[in-house]
This record gives C-alpha cells, structure tokens and sequence, in this order.
C-alpha cells in the first residue's frame, strides 16, 4: 500500500465524518460503505455521550467536523509533502490516548498509519467508542489498514516505539515503563492568551470559543490570561456572556459550584459572572470554570518569562505579539502540521524504520 493508497483512505474517511455536524445528521448517496456504516457511528455517538458526559453531541460533532475538514487530498498531500516515505520496513508503533476531550489521539492515529507503519492502540477509557468504529470504516475502505490497525485493552506487548500522553504523574510511569523503547511522552501542557486591552469585540468573543469550547478540558483551551497592569475585565466578561447556557450542563455546574464554594472559603479574590470565575494565579493550569490571570509590565519581560515556560505551554493566542501566536478563536481547529508539543510524529514514526 503505498501513500496515495493511504490519504486515499483518509480522504473517504473525511467525506463519511462530513456527515455528522452540529447541524445535524444527513446522510448523503456518494459516501462509500453509507449502509453499513451510517447509522452505527450514530449510535456509536449516543455510546460516547452516556458513558462521558463530557462528550455531548455539540463537541463530538464539533469534534467530527474539524477532522472531516482536514481529511481533504490537498491537506493530506500538502502535509505529507516533505518527508520521505521510501522505507519498507513494517514497525508498530503503540499509541497510549488521552480520554480528556473527544477523539483527542486521533492525529496520533493518523500520523502513524499515514507514514505506513502499524499501529497499536490502547485507548483511555473515557473516549473508547468512536475511534475503533472509524478504523474498522478505515478498513472497509482499505482493506489492507486491516493488519495495520490492533486495539488492546491489555497490557502492551509486541511493539518497536510509543506515543503516550497522560498527566504529569503518569509521564513519570511511562518514562520508566517504556525507558528500553523509542518514545514520545506527552505531560501536562496548558494554553494562555495574551491582551493588550485594544482587542476587538469580535476578537474577544472568538477568545471564549478557546476557553469554553470542550469545557475547557483540552490542552488547546485556554486556562490562563495575561494582561497589562489595570486591566478592565468588563468587555472580557460582555464577551464571554454568548456562552452562559453552558452552567446548564450539570457536570460544569457541579464544578463551578465547587470551586467557588473553595474560593469563598478561602477568602480568594476573584471576579465572576454566574458560570465563569478568573483568578489571579501564577499556575497556568486552572480548574474547571476558571481562568486565572496574571498582570505583565513589559512585553518584553513576558516573552523571556514564556520562553523559560516553555514545556508547560501548548498554544499562545494573541494579536501581534509573537510569530508562532495562534489567532483568536482557532485553538480548536489544528492544522494536520500542528503537532502537540511541538513533536512531529511523522518524523517519530519514520525514523524508527
């Protein structure tokens, strides 16, 4: 199976996730295997949203979308355009997936089949539904991903590399577990938006897509805000109001309430607006229903900060500030050639052949 056999593949899969946005589910004639396939995923969709009340419809379709929109043949080749896929040698690379937001391990998936290797997957049990139902669609479509494409619920054995992501805690355990393979081993990473005070309107409320979208769950999402001494909040919080139906859903409720109950116990100070609380805090990891803020002086000084907190960093959304800034609004929308971390799993998967 060569690479225009593969994006092939990923492209057909990319129609057949057009199909389910947050608009609705339509069933269109052209996709291939439509009978077979169609009405499971949406049942497949049901499953993911009873066993993780995370995964509503809203960010599993939001989810879908933003993949079927990548899963294009100019993506793909675009992407896959620089690197070298003459090497024959088969090796099984063993994925270890997150579960915080829906599909979250899905690039690591696609970047390791697309460079022709095989892949091992071991899935968090919070996000196990989607995934193997859009592989076996795979190998429908291409039936030789059949013997490149393994599922375990057990321990891993049989593999030459790992992807694994997870907290910081179980870094720590992957690096001594898997200290005797080739590895790529993902901690915890935050997302931070940097204000001026000038933004926009529309550039604000584009900024509470990256912060509520997911819930926040995402490393993608921003948790932390820094902003110039004697900051108004006041447009923040008008910007954010579009997003208020979110204290409905009870798990976000639960959160809020229980955080603000510790804040007002420990005397903390802090602003809030009825679903959202900011803090001023140096963590760059907030809990659910907060972002904390932090005040700058000098940009320059922030810069040089940021970049000695580099490796707790996933994005940094601004207007002007750096070069490698991500645009209000897109942290949720990944181009196929952003890899988290910085670490290019292509790169990864080809050099171990």
């Amino acid at each position: 199976m060569d690479l225009q056999q593969r994006i092939n593949a990923f492209v057909k899969l990319g129609d057949f996730l057009s199909q389910f946005s947050s608009e609705g589910f339509e069933k269109k004639e052209h996709i291939e295997h439509n009978d077979l396939f169609f009405d499971g995923f949406k049942h497949q969709i049901k499953l993911a949203k009873e066993h993780n009340g995370w995964f509503t419809q809203e960010n599993v379709t939001f989810a879908l979308n933003g993949w079927a929109k990548q899963l294009t043949d100019n993506n793909i080749t675009k992407w896959t355009s620089k690197y070298d896929f003459n090497g024959e040698n088969l090796k099984t690379i063993a994925i270890v997936m997150a579960g915080n937001i829906p599909l979250v391990g899905f690039h690591d998936f696609l970047s390791v089949l697309i460079s022709g290797q095989k892949v091992l997957v071991k899935q968090s049990s919070n996000d196990k539904h989607l995934l193997p139902f859009i592989a076996k669609y795979l190998e429908h479509v291409e039936p030789r991903f059949k013997e490149r494409i393994t599922f375990s619920e057990e321990k891993l054995k049989d593999f030459d590399a790992v992807i694994a992501t997870g907290s910081d805690n179980t870094a720590r355990y992957f690096e001594y577990y898997f200290r005797n393979k080739p590895s790529v081993i993902r901690k915890n990473r935050n997302s931070i938006a940097i204000l001026t005070g000038d933004e926009t309107e529309n550039e604000l409320i584009a900024l509470s897509e990256d912060i509520f979208r997911y819930y926040g769950l995402g490393c993608r999402n921003v948790s932390k805000l820094f902003v110039p001494q004697n900051y108004d909040f006041q447009d923040f919080f008008k910007a954010m109001y579009h997003w208020n139906s979110i204290i409905h859903q009870n798990k976000y409720a639960n959160n809020y309430d229980y955080n603000k109950a510790v804040y007002l116990m420990s005397q903390f100070n802090m602003l809030e607006n009825g679903f959202l609380m900011i803090k001023e805090d140096e963590s760059f990891s907030s809990p659910i229903a907060t972002v904390f803020y932090e005040y700058y002086t000098s940009k320059d000084d922030l810069k040089k900060t940021l970049e000695i907190k580099s490796d707790a960093i996933q994005c940094i959304v601004s207007n002007g500030f750096l070069d490698t800034e991500i645009k209000f609004g897109q942290t949720q929308l990944p181009n196929l050639w952003d890899y988290a971390d910085n670490v290019d799993t292509i790169a990864f998967s080809l050099k171990i052949c």
